[in-house]
């Protein structure tokens, strides 16, 4: 009976460590190879990820597009001829007058300074997406490296399940072997070892997709098979926080700059209304006279139907929406920055319960083990008991995720990764 109740109490006590324990555990039959560095070595990795290439192509733009602003209009050079090859007295090249002239575009009214600030404003707005870009991604990582410990440790406890129902399914049936128990106990406890089973190879699926998600969130080829590193562990100890300024986030910045940029663009769309003018100046040679002249002129477009109207309206159109979309983030901030100390607080008052609930669970386990053998209790209380364990244990590792994200939305929040570095 004392072998009995040790084996029971050790066996939930393995259980309990295995759903804390550092990640590297792993499914039957995977191996473990080609591990993910850790978390701040695998973001440092992710440089050069298409995710991040997406984010430096877009600031490349924006600076290809600011330097191509302050660019001037070319001028041009024409070369014609007049009275040629006419009735007479132009009937061949005699009175043949040739002009050479040069054209030079004027802007008026600041469109190239118009331009050069438009195209300003556009690289502080990608560089604020690009920052922004770089948050969330972190975000992300952050939250797939965690999915892929926790798959990992649910495949831990579904051993564990399965293990104890088969120990479970031993006794019932050394009992029916006695007489002490129907045959029914019997069936009862094999049914439920199939259900855990069952539930062990769904984990282990679930634990494929969850690595082949890290992967190509982290940008490999060759998905990872196993973990450096538990994130989950590292982030028990409560960091330090304070409040969060909503209108610091990298969110309201890179909103703001987007309506800046906007509002710089339609300066631009104004200024191209006005008529530019040409400046010429050329040389004729005429023939007749075998003689030599200058000549000048400017020239100047009537702005009679094409006023650049419908540009100016969809910039402003534009930047109504850029203004609307700021304000919709300066609220959601706001929103997020109230309750993210709240949920912080609330992940670690629900993984201290997670704790007790578990330390129940295994006294509730052991003794109901205990009274089986005994005879003094049916199967079901203790395949309920065994249940109870199970769920307490999923409790723990639940309350650790999220733990997580209450971790994770503050660190989004704050500009920085889940350990809290600053970001490039």
């Amino acid at each position: 009976m004392n072998g009995n109740i040790g084996r029971w109490r050790v066996r939930a006590r393995a259980g309990a460590l295995a759903a804390l324990s550092v990640v590297g555990v792993t499914g039957a039959g995977i191996a473990a190879a080609d591990p993910a560095p850790s978390f701040a070595a695998l973001l440092r990795q992710t440089e050069a990820s298409p995710r991040v290439a997406i984010l430096d192509a877009g600031v490349a733009q924006a600076e290809g597009l600011a330097d191509q602003a302050r660019a001037r209009p070319n001028p041009t050079i024409s070369v014609y001829g007049e009275n040629f090859g006419g009735s007479s007295p132009y009937g061949g090249f005699g009175r043949t007058e040739t002009t050479l002239q040069y054209n030079h575009p004027f802007e008026l009214g600041g469109k190239r300074a118009s331009r050069i600030e438009a195209g300003r404003a556009g690289i502080a707005a990608a560089r604020a997406r690009g920052a922004e870009g770089r948050v969330a991604y972190a975000y992300e990582l952050a939250r797939a490296y965690a999915g892929a410990e926790i798959a990992d440790r649910r495949i831990a406890l579904a051993q564990d399940e399965v293990e104890e129902a088969t120990a479970d399914l031993k006794v019932a049936r050394a009992l029916v072997g006695a007489g002490k128990e129907a045959r029914l106990r019997e069936l009862q406890a094999e049914t439920e070892l199939n259900t855990l089973q069952s539930a062990l190879e769904a984990a282990r699926a679930g634990r494929t997709v969850a690595f082949a998600e890290l992967s190509a969130l982290a940008g490999v080829e060759t998905p990872y098979t196993s973990l450096s590193e538990s994130l989950l562990d590292r982030l028990a100890a409560r960091p330090a926080t304070g409040p969060i300024d909503p209108l610091a986030s990298v969110a309201v910045r890179a909103a703001q700059a987007e309506r800046d940029a906007v509002e710089r663009r339609i300066v631009v769309e104004r200024k191209r209304a006005i008529p530019d003018i040409t400046a010429q100046v050329g040389v004729r040679r005429l023939e007749a006279d075998n003689a030599t002249a200058l000549i000048a002129g400017v020239s100047l477009p009537l702005a009679i139907f094409d006023r650049n109207r419908g540009n100016i309206a969809a910039a402003e159109a534009e930047l109504r929406g850029a203004e609307a979309r700021a304000a919709v983030v300066r609220l959601e901030a706001r929103a997020a920055a109230g309750s993210a100390q709240a949920l912080i607080e609330s992940a670690d008052l629900r993984a201290a319960a997670a704790e007790h609930g578990l330390a129940t669970a295994e006294e509730t386990y052991r003794l109901a083990g205990i009274a089986y053998e005994a005879g003094k209790s049916p199967l079901i209380e203790l395949l309920a008991a065994r249940h109870g364990l199970g769920v307490a244990r999923g409790v723990i590792l639940d309350a650790a995720a999220a733990r997580l994200d209450a971790r994770a939305g503050f660190a989004r929040l704050s500009g920085r990764t889940i350990t809290g570095d600053m970001l490039p």
